[in-house]
């Protein structure tokens, strides 16, 4: 048996999954909440089992590690250490030296450090979480899947930004993108359910969850993006705003009396959909209120015209595109945000099928959601960062592993199916009925 750990490691947080590569299926998957900070707990997922919560403090990301370790055990997923035979890492920010999944060694951990000021939020929290596991597992090989390295494609008209272009030789300052990983994952599964040759293949891929990114997918290898520098620009999110005027930062600075940090983490932690409507970042929340609140209502129109926007470009940026892919949360799950966004589209091809998306609404199966004469597809597919992850460091540690344009995943096969996915939409659809 040969099991692969992968780890996602945030400020406060540390996600997991554990995969059994012989039998390719997850056997558990969590989260540790509230790391460093206090009222740490676990939430850990056996499938076909009722997820398991326990408390226990965790003032650094070893012992939470450590944590999942003993859960493992204590829930008889794991018997054994030393059958986890390589941890894949989740790092945010590679910039543009560090552009596919690579073995850690400390010059690329020394890399990933002298990233942080371009990542604040999320490499050091991946750095703290790939050095406690390098101590639970010395002898095991450790992986880095970056987050930019799909995103590396771009070319430098969609990169660089209409700035002195000092500051991109001095600082790096240019667009990067993020969720690379899952727009990876669902733009390799598009291709299959489009019968396509990747390298053939020209898609918008949309995530959208908490933070949202929309990427367009030409010859199967990422040509723009909508985050930048940072994941604050771009569409509307959860408590980003996305695209502003970037005047408005001096502006408010002195009309507020706060510095232009302080402005932008106002952008970054309290606007977005908080910000249009004071209460809600959850788009299940705005949903729910949108005949009642009027600013509930407000932030859904603004997302959609937001998104359209993206699509329309995009669709103008690629000349023809083959699919439109919806994926993550909201993506997944919100077939009102779907229709909204979609409608009054058919002049550019893009005829959604509205009962078709309604019944969409499970995040364990792909979907087709557009008319069959829709000239664009429109898919829902759930995303698998995990499983991108694990296969990035099973190929490393096996010595085939190649760039992202040159590797061929599992998923990509016509046969492929995820077995607990599948078994999990097979029981919707049965409670349904």
């Amino acid at each position: 048996m040969r099991l692969i750990l992968t780890l996602n490691c945030g400020s406060s947080s540390a996600k997991y999954q554990l995969y059994d590569w012989d039998r390719k299926i997850p056997l558990a998957k969590g989260i540790v909440e509230r790391v460093t900070v206090g009222g740490s707990f676990i939430n850990h997922e056996v499938p076909g089992r009722k997820p398991h919560i326990k408390e226990e403090e965790c003032p650094s990301h070893r012992e939470a590690i450590g944590l999942i370790m003993k859960t493992l055990k204590e829930t008889n997923v794991l018997e054994d250490l030393s059958l986890i035979c390589g941890v894949g890492h989740r790092v945010v920010h590679g910039g543009e030296k560090l552009t596919h999944s690579v073995p850690i060694t400390e010059d690329v951990l020394n890399t990933f450090e002298g990233l942080k000021e371009l990542a604040p939020l999320h490499n050091p929290p991946n750095i703290l979480g790939i050095r406690a596991a390098m101590e639970i597992f010395p002898s095991c090989p450790h992986v880095a899947v970056i987050d930019t390295a799909f995103l590396s494609t771009m070319p430098p008209e969609s990169y660089i930004y209409a700035i002195p272009y000092e500051w991109y030789e001095k600082y790096g300052v240019r667009r990067y993108g993020f969720h690379g990983t899952s727009h990876l994952y669902v733009s390799r599964r598009a291709g299959v359910l489009l019968d396509k040759a990747i390298k053939e293949t020209n898609l918008i891929t949309c995530h959208i969850g908490n933070g949202v990114s929309f990427t367009a997918i030409k010859n199967g290898e990422a040509y723009d993006h909508s985050m930048g520098l940072t994941p604050l620009e771009g569409l509307v999110m959860g408590t980003r705003s996305g695209d502003i005027d970037p005047a408005i930062v001096s502006y408010i600075s002195e009309r507020e009396s706060l510095t232009a940090k302080e402005v932008v983490n106002l952008l970054n932690k309290r606007s977005g959909l908080f910000g249009i409507t004071g209460r809600y970042t959850d788009l299940r929340d705005i949903l729910k209120t949108v005949t009642t609140y009027p600013r509930s209502k407000l932030a859904v129109d603004i997302e959609c015209h937001r998104m359209k926007k993206y699509i329309g470009a995009y669709i103008a940026l690629l000349g023809r595109v083959d699919a439109i892919v919806f994926t993550a949360g909201a993506g997944e799950l919100a077939w009102e945000l779907r229709e909204n966004c979609l409608r009054g589209m058919e002049e550019l091809g893009i005829k959604l099928d509205i009962e078709r998306n309604k019944r969409a609404v499970s995040r364990n199966h792909e979907f087709l959601i557009s008319s069959d004469d829709s000239k664009i597809k429109v898919f829902v597919i759930p995303t698998d960062e995990e499983l991108v992850m694990t296969e990035d460091t099973v190929a490393i540690i096996e010595g085939r592993y190649d760039i992202p344009s040159r590797f061929t995943y599992s998923f990509e096969s016509k046969n492929y199916i995820n077995r607990m996915r599948e078994e999990a939409y097979q029981r919707e659809v049965k409670c349904e009925k």
